[in-house]
């Protein structure tokens, strides 16, 4: 065998251990080591066997993940959002949005779907808002009467908002794995993130409108709050966690700071934000940092199977195979981008965003270049896709979160007909996208300049 055939051999047997189940980020790394003992041996390998190349590469790869200034954000961005999780903000919220949005049509929904907005700035992890959301919001919807579809897609669609909208834990891996300025990425996912927001919230009003039986107006001793006392709720619940966001976005996007130290102030906030409302204790801050400590090891030997891995199959030629192929097929920039957007979609059903983000968006990159596509506009869109797979039956993890708390009597197939419709804002919203781009390139060209 050539080179290059070992190459999709050994994607081929990346792809088929996944799917049988093995551990991913273990299998990259015992992927990588396998096929690169071959690719590195030496004439004489028999003679010295452990004087290979790819076990200098793997200390290597291990020893870069570790000093990556990019990748520090993302330990304090999730034990910010792990905090404030457990700080009881997000109860408060809702019920103070849902009170000011009590004249608009579906007012609990468009207050769940706000608070969904603002808790995933904060959070930026689709499971921790899905679920405390489902446990929140989907209950107090189901009690006033609101239809179960409707709730379901509101909780579900809603939760997905953290892939997206800064500071997205997302954007800073892709921004590590392709290069791009995570400053950039924020600035650049800022206006599609709240634009999808607001179509969600759009479409609750319209149809809440057209059909005022999906949404029933609660009682008016419910909602009948002075308005003195509802902006007190609001200068309680709102504002602090709106004023931690601000704070750490400000200072992304005006150079005041990096993403690292603007992540470490905004875990320090989220600390003070806990104590200010007393909900911060000992066993809460221990399970924080514990969950902050695991999906930050994860993420790190994500990256360090996936560099080793990506290694190895370049230097077999692996990459110039996939190369070639696409570019021999004269494709126009247009029919890439969706190409490479329902390979992406698919390997959404049966992976997580992070190891899309890390194994597969890194064979795309390359190509890029020669379609004249930014790579900015493309993980934004990679964002908006990773958004459809949570979405989209019958791997619409999102929908699962939900099951796995709503009560017993609310069926899966409910979840996921309630999605669906969420689900085509998301593909309208990728169209404007796609037909104005400039929506994701303007902030960030006008606060920084082009390339």
């Amino acid at each position: 065998m050539t080179d290059p055939q070992v190459a999709m051999l050994m994607m081929g047997s990346f792809v088929g251990s996944i799917l049988l189940g093995f551990p991913i980020c273990f299998t990259l790394i015992a992927m990588a080591v396998g096929f690169g003992y071959y690719a590195y041996a030496p004439a004489d390998w028999m003679s010295h066997p452990f004087a290979n190349n790819i076990f200098d590469l793997l200390v290597n790869q291990t020893y870069s993940v570790m000093i990556n200034d990019v990748l520090v954000a993302v330990p304090l961005f999730l034990f910010m959002g792990y905090i404030v999780e457990r700080s009881n903000v997000v109860s408060k919220l809702f019920y103070s949005l849902n009170i000011a949005a009590r004249f608009i049509p579906g007012a609990m929904a468009v207050a769940a779907l706000m608070t969904c907005a603002i808790f995933a700035t904060a959070v930026g992890i689709v499971g921790a808002v899905v679920t405390l959301m489902g446990l929140l919001a989907f209950p107090a919807l189901l009690k006033a009467g609101y239809d179960v579809k409707l709730s379901a897609g509101v909780v579900c669609a809603g939760g997905c908002l953290g892939i997206l909208i800064p500071p997205s834990i997302m954007l800073i891996v892709y921004g590590a794995v392709s290069g791009v300025s995570v400053v950039r990425l924020y600035a650049g996912a800022l206006i599609p993130g709240f634009m999808l927001a607001g179509l969600y919230i759009l479409y609750v009003v319209v149809r809440c409108w057209l059909n005022p039986k999906l949404a029933p107006k609660p009682p008016k001793e419910d909602t009948d709050i002075p308005l003195g006392k509802l902006m007190m709720m609001l200068l309680t619940s709102v504002v602090p966690l709106t004023v931690l966001i601000l704070s750490v976005l400000g200072s992304i996007l005006f150079g005041l700071a990096t993403p690292s130290e603007a992540a470490a102030v905004g875990a320090f906030g989220a600390i003070v934000l806990a104590a200010s409302y007393r909900e911060l204790t000992w066993l809460r801050l221990r399970d924080s940092v514990y969950l902050t400590v695991r999906t930050s090891a994860m993420v790190c030997w994500l990256f360090v199977g996936s560099w080793t891995f990506s290694s190895v199959f370049s230097y077999l030629g692996g990459h110039m195979v996939i190369e070639e192929f696409v570019m021999g097929l004269n494709l126009h920039p247009v029919a890439f981008l969706l190409l490479a957007q329902v390979i992406i979609f698919l390997l959404g059903w049966p992976l997580e965003w992070s190891e899309i983000i890390i194994i597969f968006v890194p064979i795309f990159l390359p190509l890029l270049g020669g379609f004249g596509i930014d790579p900015l506009f493309f993980g934004i869109l990679v964002a908006f896709n990773l958004q459809t797979s949570f979405l989209t039956p019958p791997m619409a993890m999102s929908c699962y979160y939900l099951k796995g708390i709503a009560p017993p009597h609310i069926q899966l197939t409910t979840i996921f007909k309630g999605a669906m419709p969420f689900l085509s804002m998301v593909i309208l919203a990728m169209a404007i996208l796609y037909t104005f781009p400039q929506i994701t390139t303007w902030l960030p060209d006008l606060i920084y300049g082009g390339y």
